[in-house]
């Protein structure tokens, strides 16, 4: 089989950008084609690929065999972003459209969070206009739960390349595609077998081979079935399921949060910042604030934390970080603190934004001066080559923030094909009188 014709799905570069979104530490398993322009994933046994130019989303599909039934979420008097699945008047059998829609997020109002969030915090306000765009996808929990014990004193890269050996060994087969094999995310059950974590080992999972294989074991055998998506925001939940109204706001985050966050750290390998990261890309909580070192060192150099009794990252100062984020951004804090992520991340080092050509024009009369001022901005995403799985020694680090170049050193850039450029003008005319001049 081949791959469906593309499909349009309107969307702008400000509501959602994927170049940004798919690479930015949230989700690891899709595959980018620089030359094509396009991201390919596996999800709900599709084999999906995007592409975008600056108004449209271009989406199609490739499938060897009939894809796993979907449930078609039930009708909801209660307005939420879960019955994206159902608006705009989608055909009921566009299962497709349906993933993408409610897996991008795309219901709420991107422009406006931004607008919010940037009238909140000036520094938001400042780093929000390089990167426009950010969603916060809907992930299958177990999927986020797995990825991010992988994410353990590791870096993005090395994230990718564990969840696709995951995927490769024990993920269900989805496709061939240019001598490529595509494979879904494996089940909790696939993961529980008695030699996985030995297999995991020889595969260089390291001490997280037994973290992934109890917690699979605890998941398929020491759970209820549907446990993990019992712990989903209801406002928020799992694809195909009903919403149901949420529960009020608080500083520490709603209770429901509170609880997963808890029951969470329950399973082997998660601690305070994987159970955050679980609660926010598949859970749902859009409270959740994962603090790690990178987001401690944003807190001290952006928002005076490191003084006092804040010199470390702790316990207190973990919660005290998510706390002050939740005050200051409101439901949607992990969001907002993901933009703020996602600007310091050194894979973007790369991106020229606001970059600005000022031309003014003088015309004179006999009684008036008129100056044109045209302001010209233009913005480029570079994509930086991926980095190929070859055998060598790789440290384990975390992304860390952007430092600024010694003077006199230059640092060689070699961008990729996968670029996407905007620009937009600005013109000022103004008038004057020659008297007023003098």
């Amino acid at each position: 089989m081949t791959f469906s014709e593309w499909r349009k799905l309107p969307v702008s570069l400000s509501e959602l950008c994927i170049n940004t979104t798919l690479r930015c530490g949230q989700s690891f398993r899709w595959h980018q084609l620089p030359e094509k322009e396009e991201w390919r994933c596996t999800l709900y046994g599709r084999l999906l690929s995007l592409k975008q130019d600056s108004n449209t989303l271009y989406y199609r599909t490739y499938q060897t065999q009939p894809a796993p039934s979907i449930p078609t979420p039930p009708t909801s008097e209660i307005p939420s972003r879960a019955q994206s699945d159902l608006d705009s008047g989608d055909s009921t059998n566009d299962q497709t459209l349906r993933i993408i829609k409610h897996y991008l997020n795309l219901t709420p109002n991107l422009s406006e969070l931004y607008t919010q969030w940037s009238a909140q915090d000036p520094n938001f306000k400042k780093k929000a206009v390089q990167f426009a765009g950010i969603r916060i996808l809907r992930q299958n929990a177990w999927e986020a739960l797995v990825s991010f014990i992988c994410s353990s004193n590791n870096n993005i890269a090395r994230i990718s390349q564990m969840v696709e050996k995951l995927c490769l060994h024990y993920g269900p087969y989805v496709a061939t595609v240019d001598g490529r094999a595509y494979h879904d995310f494996p089940t909790p059950e696939a993961l529980a077998g008695e030699d996985v974590e030995s297999n995991l080992r020889s595969l260089g999972f390291g001490y997280r081979a037994k973290y992934i294989y109890r917690t699979a074991v605890m998941v398929s055998e020491e759970r209820d079935e549907g446990w993990l998506n019992s712990l989903c925001n209801p406002e928020t939940p799992a694809f195909g399921m009903e919403a149901t109204p949420g529960e009020e706001m608080r500083p520490e985050g709603r209770q429901g949060y509170r609880d997963a966050h808890e029951k969470l750290l329950e399973l082997q390998g998660v601690g305070p910042k994987v159970a955050d990261c679980v609660c926010l890309f598949g859970l749902g909580w859009g409270e959740s604030v994962p603090v790690d070192t990178h987001v401690w060192q944003i807190a001290q150099r952006d928002y005076r934390f490191g003084k006092g009794s804040h010199k470390s990252l702790t316990k207190a100062t973990y919660d005290a970080v998510g706390n002050h984020f939740r005050k200051l951004w409101g439901q949607e804090a992990g969001w907002a603190h993901s933009v703020l992520f996602t600007a310091d991340l050194r894979s973007f080092a790369d991106r020229l934004a606001a970059t600005k050509k000022v031309n003014v024009t003088v015309k004179e009369d006999d009684s008036t001066v008129e100056i044109k001022t045209e302001v010209t901005t233009a913005v480029t995403l570079t994509t930086l080559k991926q980095e190929e799985d070859v055998k060598v020694k790789v440290e384990d680090y975390e992304d860390k923030p952007l430092v600024e170049q010694p003077r006199g050193k230059k640092r060689k850039v070699t961008p990729t094909l996968d670029e996407v450029k905007h620009e937009s003008q600005t013109t000022e005319t103004r008038r004057m009188s020659k008297r007023t001049r003098r």
